[in-house]
């Protein structure tokens, strides 16, 4: 009963071939999924939610590999390519009031270049945690990694990218990892010809960005944990 948009079904068409290459790229079968373009609610039109199901195989247990921060002095690094974008981030819309902006930066090649050099410094275990960055941008990225062992991080932006767009842009091919200071010289000799960075490093409580103290991890990690529930209260 819904109208035919020819936009609408275009993106649909072009977004499914870029899936399709994608999965080529990395050998990763699709397994479901779903998608609505027309869902309504009492307050209009719901944005599309795309949700692809997919799986993969872990051929060694010993190689698995979680996003928290395992312990106080680690060093943080992103791999992958810090960019000046701020397109369709979350705080472009909720923060500035854009809705409508570019997407986020996105080349294969460098995201896939970027996976592998990933599974192979997890592979070589010279790597403590890994963890992309996608919604919500690196700071978001950084709490989620903190939060699960009440870990803080001190971060130092760069003066090259808008202060903004370093912490909150979602443009992809970016994985932050954390890495023992034992083995910082093996793990930046594995990355020749990888472009990546030291962010800081994994501290006892506190989140400091640029020297700044942005208070206690405990305290983030509350706001991230009740965001939904003091949103449905009308807490904020």
């Amino acid at each position: 009963g819904n109208p035919y948009n020819p936009e609408v079904y275009w993106q649909f068409v072009h977004s499914i071939k870029g899936m399709k290459t994608a999965c080529e790229a990395f050998q990763t079968p699709v397994t479901g999924g779903n998608v609505s373009f027309y869902n309504q609610s009492p307050e209009g039109a719901v944005y599309p939610t795309p949700t692809i199901g997919m799986v993969g195989v872990m051929e060694n247990i010993e190689h698995r590999m979680t996003m928290d921060f395992k312990q106080a002095g680690d060093l943080i690094y992103v791999i992958g390519d810090m960019k000046d974008d701020l397109g369709s981030s979350e705080y472009l819309h909720k923060i500035c009031n854009v809705e409508l902006s570019p997407a986020p930066y996105f080349n294969l090649d460098e995201e896939h270049t970027v996976q592998q050099v990933v599974l192979k410094l997890i592979g070589l275990q010279w790597i403590q945690s890994a963890h992309d960055i996608s919604e919500g941008g690196l700071f978001v990225n950084l709490i989620e990694s903190a939060k699960q062992r009440r870990l803080g991080f001190s971060l130092t932006t760069s003066s090259s990218i808008r202060k903004d767009a370093f912490l909150f842009g979602e443009a992809q091919g970016r994985i932050v990892v954390s890495v023992a200071k034992e083995k910082q010289a093996a793990f930046e000799d594995a990355l020749q010809g990888i472009v990546f960075s030291c962010l800081g490093t994994v501290e006892a409580t506190q989140v400091t960005i640029d020297q700044e103290n942005w208070g206690a991890i405990a305290d983030w990690s509350l706001l991230y944990d009740t965001a939904i529930e003091n949103l449905m209260q009308g807490a904020i």
